[in-house]
This record gives C-alpha cells, sequence and structure tokens, in this order.
C-alpha cells in the first residue's frame, strides 16, 4: 500500500483507516525541510517493506490543526501507533534501517508488552493522549 499524505480532501478516509487493526507509522515533517524532502523516498520504501501497515505522512505546518500540540523537535519524526496504543513518538536517524529496525522491534512486541510500555514513563504515558492519531484525527 503506499504512503498516504493528509490533505484537506482525504481526512475522513485517513481517519477510517486508522480506525481498523492495522499497525499505523506516521512520519511528521515540514515542506521547507531538506531532510524531509529527501526521506520521502526512504518512507516510501519503508512501505514497500510492510504491506501490513499504514504508512502516513503528515506536514505538521498544513495541518496545524491535527498536530498543532504535537512537540515535535526535528526532523524526520515518527509516530508508530497500534489502536490506541502510541509505540513511539520520536526524531529517527534519516535512515531506512534504523526506521525499519524500530518499526519492527515495535510491531513484535505483543498487546501485554505494549501496554505495559505505554504504562513505563511519565512521557509514555502522556503519548498515549497527545500524539494519538485516532483522537488527533477524530477517528
Amino acid at each position: 500500500m503506499p504512503v498516504l499524505t493528509l490533505n484537506a480532501d482525504n481526512r475522513k478516509e485517513l481517519a477510517a483507516a486508522i480506525a481498523d487493526e492495522r499497525w499505523v507509522v506516521a512520519c511528521l515533517c515540514a515542506a521547507w525541510c531538506g531532510t524531509c524532502g529527501s526521506y520521502r523516498a526512504t518512507f516510501e520504501e519503508l512501505a514497500s517493506r510492510h504491506p501490513d501497515k499504514l504508512f502516513v505522512w503528515i506536514d505538521i505546518e498544513d495541518h496545524a490543526d491535527v498536530v498543532g500540540d504535537l512537540d515535535v523537535e526535528n526532523f524526520p519524526t515518527l509516530l508508530i501507533q497500534h489502536e490506541n496504543l502510541v509505540a513511539f513518538f520520536g526524531t529517527t536517524l534519516p535512515d531506512a534501517g534504523v526506521a525499519h529496525r524500530l518499526i519492527t522491534a515495535q510491531t513484535e512486541l505483543s498487546a501485554a508488552q505494549l501496554a505495559a510500555q505505554a504504562d513505563s514513563s511519565e512521557e509514555r504515558r502522556d503519548w498515549q493522549h497527545d500524539c494519538n492519531l485516532r483522537t488527533l484525527l477524530g477517528a
């Protein structure tokens, strides 16, 4: 499945897609960022390596209404989520191997391990309500 790019016309479609049971891997970037521009091809390659997951590209400036309160410190920032559990939210190196290992490590965790991880620190507990794409998109 190709990368879905959030735009003004597909917000409801994206919210519906995120509402299913697939893992979601979202890249939060900005059009002006040179690193993001070159990372887009890497992100699309990652999507082809993980066809069972939903990959989403979100421009944080074009969609500040969705991600305005998220603390994006640097680019690229990945958000990895399964159902209502945010497994990862943070900056990653713009390297396909690093992202692939991160995605694989998170998606191999059991439901119990994910729940324990989500509750393991104040930061991760905050992710569950601040970074949850289902909530942010009204899914």
